[in-house]
């Protein structure tokens, strides 16, 4: 029997009986072997009756937010690395659908995504790693299949509300131009197009973008609706003769591995088009393993969409490591091929979409559930697991509970199989049988071209450098972000100032003036952190710029201790300085904890310089290298990132970044 290599406890519990090429070699089970075992449930698979649905594949998603953010900063081959366990057949996790944000320039759980129209009449296809990431997915597998979908939207298309149906048509309008941006600039064809992530749809929305994608010549590109729960989107399918011509798939959330009777009755595709949510430990392995399966045996979900692609955000904003692997440490190059990936090979490396699901598919009599798949020229997957809810917790999906125990399987192949005269690592014979434990995994397969995927190890895990400083003389790179930023409200890109030619000519600046149309809940203040979260004592040196008289302000903060959709109640020590003449302290992003305020000489349009040093207790800042405040007491919290930010959405420009600290 070959083994992949997961972790230790997953060596001794997940089998993974495939035709894995290369050193893991192949293994047969004799008829004569079978016949010894003990006597348990038989079950039949058979293609005599025809065939189930056709299957769609298994992917991830990148986004929702800025989940990918740390990815694009790894060097070189370490990065490269990452993307082939992703993305290359037949190496790692295989996976044949990459779903992206299209960035709307708001939180929506980790981070902000910039959005491709910050404005009506702003147009910049080059913003953001999305457009990068899909490019490598598809140098990697030029079948992958590619899905946008928005979570929030710039604030300018809901004309003063947050809401993005104001104007359907130009909606309509904004996510074509996405998908016409993918081809014009990066030479990627979107397949599907999402409505809105897990919020209220609109059906004459979903029908004027058809007509909108007809009418750019975008008829391939089919829509995915409603990504949220099955019920009402089903029902007005069924209810609306014009609605269920321009839906191709519906597509619901965390559904629990069962979809709704009107969704089975619409005929059309059903996927489980966000799920997982776990954890990328053993346990969520597990329920990863349970997952796959039992989409399709309880619900005839035909794709299974996995939140998120990897890991590659700080670890301590919400959801950290619930990614199928883990990088999020550029500076040092380490990442880890968490179980996840190995899970998802055992469907993926050994099926593709296209194929077709054998009707004779369901759950084993003592716990437990099988699938088979055909891609109808003789070729036959069998995946079976039995993922006990001890080792297969599931955060989001909320399986239910049920017990696993030892069992003798003994399945029968009939109709066209009858005559394989060999499944990889077993020579059936018609038959074989299987005595299945506790948490095991299997894929039996006729396919010879699947094999486990390995690089050397990475470098060692490193925490974020305690000196670290960034001037942002760089001319407009590929992603709009400074490495290792991660914006949590508004968005920070590298800029170009054309009015300073001296040391302040290439500077990182907030570019929102306008709040978004937000699918989290957005801080009023616009934040950027960096940074190690263990981070106690530091001192953080900025230059800074605020754009807006009057009513302008800037700050730098350290200690910050929460962020993505929690970041509206960020605690940590905040030092701002303000267009107005005034400056203050305090203990919260919103600014209700007051430590410090007073006057100062300060004015939009000009530079200035902040110090703020934490130690122990007590912390003190500086305006230009002169002590403004000093020994504040600041109690709470103890640890957390560094940030910079503004006031409000509005412009203004940070240079010349430093932070030195210790834990």
């Amino acid at each position: 029997m070959a083994e992949w290599l997961l972790s230790a406890s997953w060596q001794r519990r997940v089998k993974a009986m495939t035709a894995a090429a290369g050193s893991a070699g192949r293994a047969v089970v004799p008829l004569l072997l079978c016949a010894l075992l003990a006597p348990g449930g038989a079950y039949v698979l058979d293609d005599s009756d025809g065939l189930g649905r056709e299957f769609d594949g298994i992917g991830g998603v990148s986004g929702g937010g800025a989940t990918s953010r740390l990815l694009v900063n790894y060097p070189e081959p370490y990065r490269s690395q990452i993307l082939d366990y992703l993305f290359k057949p037949n190496f790692g996790a295989s996976l044949h659908i990459l779903k992206v944000e299209i960035g709307g320039d708001g939180q929506t759980t980790d981070g902000t995504e910039p959005s491709h129209m910050h404005y009506a009449l702003d147009e910049n296809y080059f913003r953001g790693y999305e457009w990068w990431l899909m490019k490598e997915a598809k140098k990697r597998n030029p079948n992958i299949t590619l899905i946008g979908l928005p979570w929030s939207f710039p604030g300018w298309l809901g004309k003063g509300f947050n809401w993005p149906y104001v104007s359907l048509q130009l909606t309509a309008y904004y996510v074509v131009t996405w998908i016409v941006g993918a081809k014009r600039y990066h030479d990627l064809d979107i397949d599907y197009i999402g409505i809105w992530n897990e919020r209220s749809y609109n059906a004459n929305y979903i029908k004027i973008l058809r007509k909108m994608l007809n009418y750019q010549g975008l008829q391939r590109v089919k829509i995915i609706a409603s990504d949220n729960l099955w019920e009402s989107i089903s029902a007005s399918v069924l209810l609306d003769a014009e609605l269920f011509k321009v839906v191709d798939v519906i597509g619901a959330h965390y559904p629990g591995t069962h979809s709704a009777k009107d969704a089975k009755l619409t005929g059309k595709k059903l996927w489980s088009s966000e799920d997982f949510s776990t954890l990328n430990s053993d346990t969520g392995a597990g329920c990863w393993g349970r997952i796959l399966n039992q989409n399709y045996i309880n619900g005839y979900m035909t794709s299974t969409i996995a939140w998120n692609l990897v890991a590659s955000y700080y670890e301590q904003l919400p959801y950290g490591r619930c990614g199928l692997m883990t990088a999020q440490e550029p500076w040092s190059g380490h990442y880890v091929v968490e179980s996840p990936v190995w899970v998802s090979a055992h469907t993926t490396q050994f099926t593709q979409p296209g194929w077709y699901y054998l009707k004779t598919v369901g759950h084993l009599e003592k716990g437990g559930s099988y699938v088979a798949l055909t891609d109808g020229l003789g070729n036959l997957t069998i995946i079976i697991e039995t993922m006990s809810h001890k080792h297969s917790k599931c955060i989001r999906p909320f399986l239910p509970y049920f017990n696993v125990s030892q069992q003798f399987a003994t399945f029968v192949l009939k109709g066209s199989f009858s005559e394989i005269p060999e499944l990889q690592l077993l020579d059936s014979g018609g038959s074989f049988t299987l005595n299945l434990h506790e948490d095991e995994l299997f894929t039996l397969t006729t396919l010879t071209s699947g094999r486990k995927g390995s690089y050397p190890l990475p470098p060692k895990s490193q925490p974020f450098p305690s000196t670290y400083k960034d001037d942002f003389n760089v001319d407009y790179p590929f992603f709009s972000e400074a490495p290792n930023f991660a914006d949590q409200t508004g968005v920070f890109e590298y800029f170009t100032n054309i009015e300073d030619p001296g040391e302040h000519h290439f500077t990182l600046r907030q570019v929102l003036n306008q709040r978004p149309i937000t699918w989290a809940a957005d801080a009023s203040n616009t934040i950027s952190i960096i940074g190690d979260y263990n981070w106690t004592n530091l001192t953080i040196k900025c230059d800074v710029y605020m754009e807006t008289p009057d009513t302008g302000g800037v700050f730098i903060a350290g200690r910050v201790n929460k962020g993505g959709i929690l970041i509206r109640s960020a605690r940590g020590i905040f030092f701002w300085i303000f267009a107005n003449g005034s400056y203050r302290v305090t203990g919260d992003l919103a600014g209700w904890i007051i430590y410090a305020l007073g006057r100062v000489e300060v004015t939009a349009k000009k530079w200035y310089t902040l110090t703020l040093t934490i130690k122990g207790h007590f912390a003190s800042g500086m305006l230009n290298d002169k002590s403004l405040w000093t020994d504040v007491p600041v109690n709470f919290p103890k640890n957390g990132w560094a940030a910079i930010g503004t006031h409000s959405f509005e412009f203004a420009q940070f240079d010349n970044f430093l932070v030195e600290a210790t834990r």
